[in-house]
């Protein structure tokens, strides 16, 4: 589901559920958030490397759990990862190949370098399923990316090439399938060679300016997602996704 080991002070957290495309479930956000906090809190770890395999980073949250799992508006089973990624003082490297999805998309917002691999396909899919972005995506993507860059990801919502992801600033660089995770390897140790005080202050000083923004995003986004999830649109659409079928929008 997801495992986690240090070695040369770079811990590694890998997503392994592969027969699910390492859909996420509630366990394993949880999981994914400890590995990260447990991260921060070891005096022996520099930097964080975050992948999959070179074939599949995550095709996010698992949809059958958006329909099945009651919650209540503003509730996220991602709130733990949400509390602790974006506030992350050691610095964290990605490797992207394959599927990056809904939030196999915007958890990569919040890491300081992002490698992806040709194959890798991203998408931000939540408005197709009735729903709204997360974590802070309405905010930093357009940042980033600008405004009709950003709308263009977010409003369709159409899968993108990692090509698109670099031009929106999402990925750091677009490396060989063969060599993603050697690449970001390489990156994340060079980060843990770094003076580590230098890092965490740098790090501080480029976010501290639009930290309180950032936290007030994400629990909008949040609840109104919460909200979303009763909607009918988000049940036709959901619906729809789970039995293969073009969703029907004419009666809302």
């Amino acid at each position: 589901m997801i495992k986690s080991e240090v070695k040369d002070r770079v811990a590694r957290v890998r997503f392994d559920r592969v027969d699910k495309k390492n859909a996420i479930t509630p366990e394993m956000y949880a999981m994914l958030a400890k590995a990260l906090a447990d991260a921060e809190a070891n005096a022996g770890v520099r930097a964080v490397l975050l992948h999959g395999t070179a074939d599949c980073f995550t095709a996010g949250n698992d949809v059958a759990d958006f329909l099945n799992a009651p919650r209540t508006p503003g509730s996220s089973p991602a709130r733990a990862l949400f509390d602790v990624l974006p506030g992350m003082a050691k610095p964290v490297v990605a490797a992207v190949g394959g599927p990056a999805i809904g939030i196999g998309s915007t958890m990569l917002l919040h890491c300081d370098l992002v490698y992806a691999a040709p194959n890798a396909r991203f998408q931000l899919p939540f408005v197709p399923l009735g729903i709204v972005p997360e974590f802070g995506s309405t905010y930093l993507l357009p940042l980033l990316a600008g405004y009709q860059r950003a709308a263009e990801l977010l409003l369709l919502g159409q899968p993108f090439t990692a090509q698109k992801a670099y031009e929106a600033g999402i990925v750091t660089a677009v490396v060989p399938q063969e060599n993603l995770l050697a690449e970001a390897e390489k990156a994340a140790a060079a980060l843990a060679a770094l003076p580590p005080e230098s890092i965490r202050l740098t790090k501080r000083l480029m976010k501290s300016r639009y930290g309180a923004t950032l936290a007030a995003a994400i629990e909008e986004e949040t609840r109104i997602f919460g909200e979303r999830l009763h909607s009918p649109e988000a049940k036709e659409a959901l619906s729809a996704f789970l039995e293969k079928r073009k969703p029907d929008f004419s009666r809302f």
